[in-house]
């Protein structure tokens, strides 16, 4: 499933219309390398957080494919869990993976470069004439800069960004391992573009172009991911309304909070009767995870009305987070404006004055052409 998703988006982006600058070519690779990435990389979290054991079914009623696999179930504590050690894997061991192949393949080339450079100088006399080098001769035998310049640096940082954010309430300590990560990263970058690389071509740039916005969309799908991580992947709105709803505290007050979540497991898993599917086990009732009426009911292996109230639960929270969360965002970048207003200040200024400095020559030409061709001398504008 996941490398057919890829193999589409492949083909999606690849239907992208060809720019016409070079500007708008670099922002349509930067956005097609991040698209291919973000989709390699997150498919199995997604999959993991919002895809997994959704779709099983129930005993005696299970899902199968080609009716004959069954589909793949979380772990009897919830998929939480196992999100959890999908995120810790890849931020701890992806991070160090991708330094180890940041640094150790240049300097693999590098060492491969001068031991094809000993055996074509015959060696001996290559290696004591080495430091009597020029420092550009030296530099020349480095590796150059890919041709893409910072566009993977660029990548990784975001893809960080991304893995930092999108979900983050299920990994609370990404963060922190991505900032022991970049500390890390600095040195290691530092030490490759002094000492593996050849010195880069200097180009000016206004701003960051396309990753700006890409970093926006992140931000935007994070708010979204972690509502719904929170939501629908872990227990927090099924405790809540048992709390609220079908506890023993909802006529009692506001009591401990261990007090009035008595009896959750067992509100939360349903019975099944083993005897219809001609098992020979002794025992007749298992218990599954999931809000379906009992066999004995008039309306067997049925969504309970307590299921229902769950979904409702985690619609509003979905709602009421998001806005909650984008209405703070707004309100700070309220606060706190892209550019200071001391320097707007200053531009404004700046304008004036150059604005200023055009009129004054314009005038003092228009007045030398006059004096030129006999007119009359003027000192206001003509």
């Amino acid at each position: 499933m996941k490398h057919f998703i890829i193999v589409f988006f492949v083909v999606v982006v690849a239907e992208i219309p060809h720019p016409r600058t070079e500007s708008e070519w670099e922002n349509s690779f930067s956005l097609k390398m991040f698209l291919f990435q973000f989709v390699n990389l997150n498919s199995s979290t997604f999959y993991i957080a919002f895809f997994l054991g959704r779709f099983a079914g129930r005993p005696g009623k299970y899902n199968k494919l080609f009716n004959r696999w069954r589909l793949e179930e979380c772990h009897p504590s919830g998929c939480l869990i196992d999100l959890c050690l999908q995120m810790g894997v890849i931020m701890f061991f992806k991070q160090i993976w991708n330094n180890f192949m940041e640094l150790g393949y240049p300097l693999l080339q590098n060492w491969w470069s001068r031991r094809k450079m000993k055996k074509v100088g015959g060696g001996g006399q290559n290696v004591e004439n080495k430091a009597q080098l020029p420092q550009w001769d030296k530099d020349w035998n480095l590796q150059p800069m890919n041709a893409h310049g910072l566009v993977d640096e660029y990548l990784e940082m975001v893809l960080q960004f991304g893995f930092t954010t999108i979900f983050v309430a299920a990994f609370p300590l990404a963060p922190l391992l991505a900032l022991l990560n970049n500390i890390i990263e600095i040195r290691l970058d530092a030490y490759k573009f002094v000492t593996q690389w050849r010195r880069p071509m200097p180009a000016r740039a206004t701003d960051i172009g396309i990753w700006h916005g890409i970093l926006e969309g992140i931000g935007v799908l994070a708010v979204i991911t972690n509502a719904f991580v929170i939501a629908i992947t872990s227990d927090y709105i099924p405790r809540f309304v048992y709390a609220f709803k079908y506890g023993p505290c909802v006529d009692k007050g506001h009591h401990h909070e261990d007090e009035c979540l008595r009896g959750y497991m067992n509100s939360s898993l349903s019975v099944f009767d083993m005897w219809e599917t001609k098992n020979s086990s002794q025992f007749r009732y298992c218990r599954y995870r999931d809000y379906r009426a009992p066999p004995w009911s008039s309306v067997p292996y049925e969504f309970t009305l307590q299921f229902w109230h769950v979904l409702a639960a985690r619609l509003a929270f979905i709602i009421v987070f998001e806005h909650l969360v984008y209405g703070i965002k707004s309100f700070i970048a309220y606060l706190i404006p892209d550019m200071p207003k001391d320097l707007c200040d200053r531009m404004r200024r700046e304008k004036y004055l150059m604005q200023e400095m055009m009129y004054e020559a314009e005038l003092e030409h228009l007045q030398k052409e006059r004096k030129k061709n006999g007119g009359r001398y003027h000192h206001e504008w003509p």
